[in-house]
């Protein structure tokens, strides 16, 4: 039951939304830059992770910070969330099409919606709940106007729904975290722990995991760099800033940026009614967020 207590805890600001902005957007890059990667699904995930974890664990122990257990048992339910959820799409979209999983990836805000609630007491207003169903819906027609006459799989949708409840339960594992380690600490565990997943997973799958050539670690270490310090370590640090549903709505940015991106580096043609949609994804989400100007200032109920 709501109580009398208010919590400030999740006040929302202009750096949150900002940095939100900028994780989603450096996301949607790096689908597109996956592309250009000739490694297997599996096997990028388990570089581009690994790298990035052990790479900046090794700069934080250079600053005599180490990255001990404390810091992998705290990151370990996100990390394997985070693991699970590259795991889970990459096979899926090997059963069904890529528009299916991304359609169904697409409704993370509303399984994080009702996680914040349940968890966090986060409270949507109508206003903002109506305007993140249209912007679901634009994200819909962004995919499914590209989608192409590919054989689906019912195996392969329900793989997509466990990457979808895995991916928000990384969400919600993130937010929790700032009551036990710092943020930087959270990403660097949670990275090598989707390395440690994905690695032997690529393996049993039959993808290789040699030595990537000098081309492909390049577009490695964009994404391990760019998604990783641009995406995941400033949406870990954004979603201590504004409410977790928010943070989530946010990610409906990642097909339309990955889409603009395609079109405009990849020549990725891009249709009339695509363009429509990614236009009413802008429109609705510029809605919530300029609905949120002043909330920070007002106290809202703890759930008890």
């Amino acid at each position: 039951m709501p109580g009398t207590d208010v919590n400030t805890e999740d006040a929302i600001n202009g750096r949150g939304l900002i940095g939100a902005a900028v994780a989603v957007s450096a996301w949607g890059i790096s689908s597109v830059i996956a592309k250009e990667v000739d490694m297997e699904g599996l096997a990028v995930a388990a570089y581009r992770f690994g790298t990035y974890g052990l790479v900046v664990a090794a700069l934080m122990s250079a600053r005599r910070h180490r990255i001990g257990w404390k810091v992998m048992r705290a990151s370990m339910a996100g990390g394997i969330a985070l693991g699970f959820d590259v795991a889970l799409f990459f096979s899926a979209v090997k059963l069904t099409t890529i528009a299916n999983a991304t359609v169904i990836g697409a409704l993370q805000p509303i399984v994080v919606a009702i996680a914040a609630n349940r968890v966090f007491g986060e409270v949507i207003r109508p206003r903002d709940m109506a305007l993140g169903l249209v912007a679901i819906a634009g994200v819909v027609i962004v995919v499914l106007s590209a989608a192409s006459d590919a054989p689906t799989d019912w195996r392969g949708d329900l793989l997509a729904v466990g990457a979808l409840f895995a991916w928000s339960a990384y969400f919600v594992f993130a937010k929790r975290a700032k009551d036990v380690i710092t943020t930087n600490d959270y990403t660097v565990g949670a990275a090598l722990w989707v390395a440690i997943i994905n690695a032997p997973l690529a393996l049993l799958f039959g993808q290789s995991l040699a030595w990537p050539t000098l081309e492909s670690w390049g577009w490695l270490l964009l994404m391990a760099f760019g998604a990783g310090v641009l995406g995941h370590a400033v949406m870990n640090w954004s979603l201590q800033q504004i409410p977790l549903w928010l943070g989530s709505t946010f990610t409906l940015l990642v097909p339309v940026v990955s889409t603009t991106v395609a079109w405009a580096f990849l020549d990725e043609p891009v249709t009339g009614v695509q363009v429509g949609a990614i236009v009413l994804v802008l429109v609705a989400l510029t809605g919530v967020i300029t609905g949120q100007a002043g909330i920070g200032s007002r106290p809202r109920p703890l759930r008890r």
